[in-house]
């Protein structure tokens, strides 16, 4: 042991301050020994604790010499500190000398006690988190409130890309969460503990800082944060089927309501009364779509979140590989309403792209049901996951005849008969038909589709010739463009939900 870990037990830390010669607090600490005066000669490794003030300042000089002499680990005084003769002595030794407000004899029992037994601090350090946190089932900002008690320490919950979800940490940004396994950090003045909560994935992190004399408890605070990330992994553990009866409940309700052709029943009129959802009124329906291996139920509060920084009071409900929800207003929105509702869904679309590779459709006002509006949010998104051009983000009202067309492309006839049409171009290197779909998108202009691609105007108009010899087609015919936009549109599609 070292003196500055001696510093660290909680028993010490208090009562016990650093007056000069801090540089000489990593010497080697051996043992602690009472003394009633200067007199005595220490030993090599030695604390020498004075029990009762001394007499004058010229003996605890001898005594900084003899300690500087002898290699000892320092001296203890009680009361006071000394003249600043003394203490710039002691700063010239390199020799610790540490004052003491609790009585003397207590620190070094304490003292021998850490000595003799090293494992008792982190031993009594574990039981005491174990009894703080009980068996009861507490949230993350409930148990970073009893570990920053415990620990006297910044601690912090941190996600999956290291955000601070519980507490507050200064260096949250350092923990490596792609590491499965407990972090030491090191810092300008001292260390950053992270341990994580495995699920069977560590998708939580529980943190601790500890700076300046706290900096040598690091593998105490090492074990409390594993039995504290024990806590943790329980309550993520119930909270998560909480979630997931929730989320299957929501959904389940949400999938009577729109298949419902008629009006809804008094059963599930109760049903999403007791929901909270509003029935009546005008809806607006969202519909976020999401690659099928994000996990949704984990990722609800994400969403809700990023829509009440934009001020939307909507409700979401996981549904299939997304979610779907809607805005509701008492009486008709205006179209200047409407529009700013989509701005920011577009904003929330635009905080969301930055975790999530998710795309957003935006249905029409509807009045008195969910249907309508939630199948052209549907309808919108499907379109918006195949058009980086627009951001990945379609409001029902800009998809024109593209909206008209689409449930006809559907159709089992057509896309077969789209394949076939466009089959050359699908082994020929440049994604030709993507190519094709964004040029005809923005009315053949080469400027708009090399931008919208990121590649040079030049690779775009070779492509066009390519694609024209290759279906034997003339582009500027309009006939041709409408048949192989509908057909480019329709395999794209087809590709997005393989």
């Amino acid at each position: 042991m070292i003196l500055r870990q001696l510093l660290a037990l909680p028993s010490w830390a208090g009562p016990v301050r650093v007056c000069a010669g801090e540089s000489g607090l990593d010497r080697p600490l051996k043992t602690v020994r009472a003394a009633l005066d200067a007199s005595g000669a220490p030993a090599s490794g030695e604390l020498v604790a004075v029990v009762r003030p001394l007499g004058s300042d010229w003996q605890i000089d001898a005594l900084l010499r003899r300690c500087a002499d002898a290699r000892a680990a320092g001296v203890l005084l009680p009361g006071a500190e000394p003249l600043a003769a003394s203490r710039l002595l002691a700063e010239r030794l390199s020799v610790p000398l540490l004052v003491a407000s609790a009585d003397p004899l207590d620190l070094l029992v304490a003292a021998r006690l850490a000595l003799a037994a090293p494992d008792i601090d982190r031993a009594d350090a574990v039981l005491a988190a174990h009894r703080a946190l009980g068996e009861r089932l507490r949230p993350p900002e409930e148990i970073v409130t009893v570990l920053r008690r415990l620990l006297d320490a910044p601690v912090a919950v941190l996600d999956d890309r290291g955000e601070v979800l519980a507490g507050e940490l200064a260096e949250a940004a350092r923990v490596r969460v792609h590491e499965p396994v407990p972090q030491r950090v090191a810092l300008a003045d001292g260390v950053l503990l992270a341990h994580p909560a495995v699920l069977p994935q560590p998708s939580v992190w529980l943190a601790a800082e500890l700076t300046g004399a706290k900096a040598p408890r690091a593998d105490v605070v090492a074990a409390t944060l594993a039995v504290a990330a024990g806590a943790v992994q329980r309550w993520l553990l119930a909270h998560r089927l909480e979630l997931e009866r929730d989320a299957r409940s929501r959904s389940a309700l949400l999938g009577d309501l729109l298949r419902q052709d008629t009006e809804p029943g008094a059963d599930l009129r109760r049903r999403a009364a007791d929901a909270g959802w509003r029935l009546g009124g005008w809806h607006v329906g969202l519909r976020i779509g999401v690659p099928a291996d994000v996990d949704t139920v984990s990722r609800t509060q994400e969403v809700v979140r990023a829509l009440r920084a934009e001020s939307i009071d909507a409700v979401t409900v996981e549904h299939g590989e997304g979610w779907t929800g809607w805005v509701t207003f008492d009486q008709e929105p205006t179209a200047e309403r409407v529009r700013a509702l989509s701005a920011r869904l577009r904003a929330v679309h635009h905080s969301l792209r930055r975790t999530l590779d998710a795309h957003l459709g935006v249905g029409r006002p509807h009045a008195d049901g969910l249907t309508a509006t939630v199948a052209e949010a549907t309808d919108a998104a499907r379109l918006a996951a195949t058009r980086p051009e627009t951001g990945h983000f379609l409001h029902v009202d800009q998809l024109g005849m593209a909206q008209l067309l689409l449930e006809w492309t559907r159709t089992d006839t057509f896309e077969p008969a789209a394949r076939a049409l466009l089959a050359p171009l699908v082994p020929v290197p440049g994604d030709l038909i993507r190519t094709l779909a964004a040029y005809l998108d923005v009315e053949s202009s080469l400027a708009e589709t090399a931008t919208m691609l990121g590649i040079h105007r030049n690779t775009v108009a070779a492509r066009v010739s390519r694609i024209e010899q290759l279906l034997h087609v003339d582009l500027s015919r309009p006939d041709e463009r409408l048949a192989l936009h509908l057909a480019a549109r329709a395999v794209i599609l087809a590709r997005s939900g393989e």
